[in-house]
């Protein structure tokens, strides 16, 4: 799992553990940022069921100025820090 696109292009991106989360394909997430891609500059995201938090970064790394990741998933909460920590790096 990486991010495809922007300020953060190839950075891999941590899974959380266990079998309850199912992360965005990148192929599916692709398709998505380039039909939303006009909209971005200076916008807001708001990725519920974070999973991986690998919406919101993307939006980020596009152009998106803040993203709110939420999960209610312990497991979750700390793949989400251990990935926005990365994008500080």
């Amino acid at each position: 799992m990486r991010v495809i696109s922007g300020a953060f292009r190839g950075l891999r991106l941590t899974a959380v553990a266990g079998n309850q989360t199912r992360p965005t394909a990148d192929k599916v997430k692709e398709s998505m940022f380039n039909m939303l891609g006009p909209y971005f500059d200076g916008g807001q995201a708001l990725d519920l069921y974070a999973g991986t938090g690998a919406l919101g970064i993307e939006a980020v790394s596009r152009g998106m100025v803040h993203a709110t990741l939420v999960d209610r998933q312990y497991a979750a909460i700390k793949t989400i820090k251990t990935n926005l920590a990365l994008t500080k790096q």
